[in-house]
């Protein structure tokens, strides 16, 4: 499959690359990144010609926002497409000692700045969280903006989650993301989709361009296709795939101590692994190559953005997606119970 390959995010003047650049690992999640390898890593996707960049404040405490603008501010602005996400406004601590022994935001990343969050969907909220963005990345725009975790998981409740809502329509905050659009700051308006169902009422009170989907769509686990993915394809919105891998157990494989939605893998999933990667080697393929193709065989999926902290990460999920995949391999794991018979695959 050809990575560079460009396709329309829903209905927007926004094409997108097949594959793309994933910025959460650049937050430093698991490990810290020397700042050197950070910019080697950016380097190996722009130098293969991936021109597509996620990002969002919320990774690394705005850490990843610095290290991609870094690298690409010094880059013509009309060779790379940009998004990156609003609802969380950072500020400094009152007590930056206190807050990285600890706060939750400061532990969730290892190599994490020491910058304190609020989550903020108000229009003033919206606008403030641009604005700062673009002073981080050092750009004068960027092509998309996504409305970032507003979920049960980020919000800790419903009521939570119901408040993010309200500050949304009522506190105005989508009015602000359609005045960006409308006055050309911006070219297209999204959400971040984490669970399965969530996306839905977004559809229902707001008009939306796209979805960053991260997890409920892999080649682990579909559940996407139970309304989803049909309804963006109803309604003409864009997907944008993230969590490509499953939170690492995908490109691992079921190795000790894997990951899965960011736990450790329980041994019911480490078996469903091992046996697709057996169906994979029975077919020449690693894993990690069907499970990026895999889901852009889905026509909603506009590209989708794995994330790397090094050179070889970029250069690995590059060859992969151009790795020649027989459509056998889709038809065997199907017929033993290893992927969806509804999932849209070649043939």
């Amino acid at each position: 499959m050809d990575p560079h390959i460009k396709k329309q995010l829903g209905q927007t003047e926004v094409w997108l690359p097949r594959l793309g650049f994933g910025g959460g690992t650049l937050g430093d999640p698991t490990e810290i990144t020397p700042e050197d390898q950070a910019m080697a890593t950016l380097s190996a996707a722009y130098d293969r010609g991936i021109d597509y960049f996620d990002t969002a404040p919320w990774y690394g405490n705005t850490k990843s926002e610095h290290r991609l603008g870094g690298y690409l501010r010094s880059k013509p602005r009309d060779r790379f497409v940009l998004s990156t996400k609003v609802g969380r406004i950072y500020s400094r601590p009152r007590d930056i000692d206190e807050f990285i022994s600890r706060s939750p935001f400061a532990k969730r990343w290892l190599g994490g700045l020491p910058f304190d969050l609020r989550f903020d969907y108000t229009y003033d909220g919206i606008m403030r969280a641009y604005e700062d963005s673009l002073n981080r990345l050092g750009v004068p725009n960027v092509d998309c903006l996504t409305i970032h975790d507003l979920d049960i998981r980020h919000r800790l409740d419903a009521a939570g989650v119901a408040d993010g809502f309200r500050q949304l329509d009522e506190g105005r905050g989508f009015a602000a993301l359609r005045e960006l659009k409308d006055q050309g700051q911006i070219k297209a308006i999204g959400a971040g989709i984490n669970f399965a169902g969530d996306l839905s009422r977004f559809v229902d009170y707001f008009d939306m361009d796209y979805f960053l989907y991260a997890g409920p769509y892999t080649l682990l686990d579909q559940p996407g296709l139970d309304g989803d993915l049909a309804l963006c394809q109803e309604k003409n919105i864009g997907i944008i795939l993230g969590g490509v891998f499953a939170s690492g157990i995908l490109a691992t494989g079921a190795i000790d101590g894997a990951l899965y939605k960011y736990l450790d893998a329980e041994p019911e999933v480490l078996e469903r692994v091992r046996k697709i990667t057996e169906i994979c080697a029975a077919h020449g393929v690693a894993l990690s190559a069907a499970a990026l193709q895999f889901p852009m065989h889905h026509p909603v999926v506009v590209s989708v953005i794995p994330g790397a902290n090094h050179p070889d990460q970029v250069i690995s999920n590059y060859d992969q997606v151009r790795v020649e995949i027989p459509r056998t391999l889709w038809q065997d794991l199907k017929s033993q119970g290893c992927l969806r018979a509804d999932a849209p695959v070649p043939g």
